[in-house]
This record gives C-alpha cells, structure tokens and sequence, in this order.
C-alpha cells in the first residue's frame, strides 16, 4: 500500500498554527507523510510545495475569513497546471467556515471541509477511506521538463526503494544538455540551524546567478513511530520559496545515517534532469557516528558540517567522525555563548587531519552575515 503523502499550510495573513500542528502530529503518528509549509503561506506558495513534493492532497486550515476566495486560488493554480483532478483540497476553519460557505466551496471544487468539534479520528478516516489507494503514475509526455514531471520521478524512485513495483523512469531532460551539476553535502546535529544556513545560501545564489539558473535542494527528516513522517524543513525557508528553487523532502523510512532509502537514487534522477547547477542534500541531524557523505555514503562535491557552540565536551568531539572527512566545518550561531570556545576546540581537533579544510564561524539566522558569505564563496564558487 503507497505511504499516504500530503501537504498541509495555513494561509497567508494567518497566524494561527496551533490546530494545524495538532493535526499534523496525529496524522503521523498514524503513517501519514506531512509536508508542512508553515503560516502566512500564499496560495502561490502551497501549489508550487504541493507540486514539487507531489502529495495526493493539500489540506489548508484558514482561521482568518476569506477562504471561499483563498480556497478557489488554490483550486484555480491546480487547474492551470493540470493537477486540479490529481491533487485534491480538504480544509477546515474552526468557526470562520459556515455550512453555507461549504457548499459554495465543495461546488468550486473542494473535497471536504472539516467544522469546528470534529474529532481527529474522523480527519484521519477520511485520509485512509481517500486515499489509501492512491497509485500515482508516470506523467504523460506531455509534461516532460516540467516540476510535475520531475517530482513524480522522484516518488516512482520513493516507492521502488519501499519494493512498490512501478513504471520505468521517464527522466525530463533540460534544455542545455551536458550541464553537470554540482553536488554539496550539509550534516550535522539537529538544531545546529542547517536549513536556515541553507537557505542563506540559497538566497546567494539567486541574487548572483543568472535567472535561467535554478538550485535543487533534497531535504530529510526522520520518520517517527508508526512510520509517519512530519517533514518541516520548508515551514523554516523564506528565500527558497522561489520558481527558481526545487524543492523535495525524503522520510529516512528506516534508515540509519541522516538519510533515506532513496536518496541516492534521487539525486541520480536530480543530476540527470540537467535542470540545476546546484544540488543542496540536507541530512537529518546527525550523531557522532555519521558519515553520510564522502567515500562512505553519498558522493558530493562538497560535504559541509555544521556544528552548534554546544556540542558537549572536548571528549564528545573527538568522537565526531565527520570533522574528519568534512571540506568545511561551520560553527553557526556564533552569537551564542561559547562560539569562540567552540571554534578553538575543533580547530585544535582538526590538528592533524591530513586534508585541507575549512573552518568558519556563522550565524545564519543573520542577514549577509560575513561568514556565510565566505561559505558561499568556497563551495559555490562565488558567482
């Protein structure tokens, strides 16, 4: 049976995301595969994220009015790239969503609206009665160099390394063939703020290149008990909400090291689509033992590891296996207490590594912060 995989978003100038999280730990814990995108998210936003992570359904919780309008936004978005059949809406609304607005909004094209006291099994009985049996398969050619069509790669690649059989790759090729893209590894432990480094980078990117240059970025997060999976790395961005930006987030679905089962396999599908220049893959945090890039996991171009103030003893450092095959190494928020300590203790831990490396201090949560910019210059290559 395909993992059941959706989107979920609350809407731009609503900052009520309370319900929204309640229900999305829930579905997880019972299988389901949340993309969450976060608040204050416009329709533009919650169609590209659906597109790009190909989810069988978005689900919208709107406790701010205007939803007949902002409902039929997204259903219109859907339409316009041919998803609208493919991809359904649910959504509910607490008090702002009346019977009467319902059936204006079911008559538009909305699935279901979910009122104020519904109970959270009966959410999640909709979810598996829908689409349980949901078998998505190869875009028509029609679609070929499209984001639909690369998205989809990438779920036919989820399921055939879950043992799902299914059709051959039909990889969308780019219009400039031969162009090789450059592979750059970010790991470390969870909340040393890789995503928002990333996206800073990403944010370079797109001011220095030229706008027929787009940049890839493969996310992870940990699937939980119950095989669920709430993937948040998108809810955090803010410059990768861009056209130019694809995006995708991978369950690890099992899988040991920061990763998943299929990642490999998607970044092959990624590079082979000659359609970026950049391909970012974010691990999971990751333990001491981790070695997800290099020459014992995946191949890169460029590994990075970015590593909190607060890592812990100088003991816990030497058993960080990564300060020793890592291109660069980040101690990122370097507003914090004890970043020059950090700095110190690693420098002095990276003694007598025989490769070169580099390491910098950051802080990514600020704007043109000098040391991401350098970041950027040794892996990106500058412009």
């Amino acid at each position: 049976m395909p993992t059941i995989r959706i989107l979920t978003a609350v809407p731009i100038c609503d900052g009520h995301d309370s319900a929204i999280n309640t229900i999305n730990l829930e579905f997880v814990r019972h299988g389901i595969e949340v993309v969450y995108l976060g608040y204050n998210r416009s329709a533009r936003d919650i169609v590209r994220a659906a597109v790009q992570e190909d989810v069988v359904a978005i689900g919208v919780s709107s406790y701010n009015g205007g939803h007949v309008e902002f409902f039929e936004e997204v259903l219109d978005r859907l339409d316009q790239l041919r998803l609208k059949p493919m991809i359904r809406l649910f959504g509910g609304g607490g008090g702002t969503i009346t019977r009467d607005d319902a059936r204006i909004m079911s008559a538009r094209g909305v699935h279901r609206i979910f009122f104020a006291g519904t109970p959270l099994a009966e959410t999640l009985a909709y979810l598996r009665a829908t689409y349980s049996d949901v078998v998505q398969p190869p875009y028509a050619p029609s679609f070929m160099g499209t984001d639909q069509m690369l998205s989809r790669e990438l779920t036919l690649a989820e399921r055939d390394s879950a043992g799902e059989k299914t059709a051959p790759e039909q990889v969308p090729m780019g219009s400039k063939p031969g162009r090789k893209a450059k592979v750059i590894g970010v790991t470390g432990p969870g909340g040393a703020g890789k995503t928002t480094l990333i996206d800073e980078l990403t944010y370079r990117f797109l001011r220095s290149r030229p706008a027929d240059q787009r940049v890839a970025i493969l996310s992870h997060d940990p699937s939980m008990v119950g095989s669920g999976a709430l993937l948040g790395d998108r809810a955090t961005i803010i410059y990768s909400q861009d056209d130019r930006v694809f995006m995708r987030s991978l369950a690890t679905r099992g899988q040991a090291g920061g990763l998943s089962p299929s990642t490999r396999r998607c970044l092959e599908i990624l590079r082979r689509s000659e359609q970026f220049q950049i391909i970012l893959v974010e691990t999971i945090g990751t333990g001491q033992e981790a070695i997800p890039f290099g020459m014992e996991g995946l191949p890169v171009d460029h590994a990075v590891l970015v590593m909190p103030p607060d890592y812990g003893s100088r003991l816990q450092l030497q058993k960080i296996a990564m300060i020793d095959s890592a291109d660069a190494i980040v101690v990122n928020k370097s507003d914090s207490q004890g970043s020059r300590t950090a700095f110190a203790e690693i420098e002095d831990r990276m003694r007598f590594n025989q490769n070169s490396q580099m390491l910098l201090r950051t802080q990514a949560n600020r704007h043109r912060d000098p040391g991401v910019d350098q970041l950027f210059q040794k892996i990106f290559g500058g412009g």
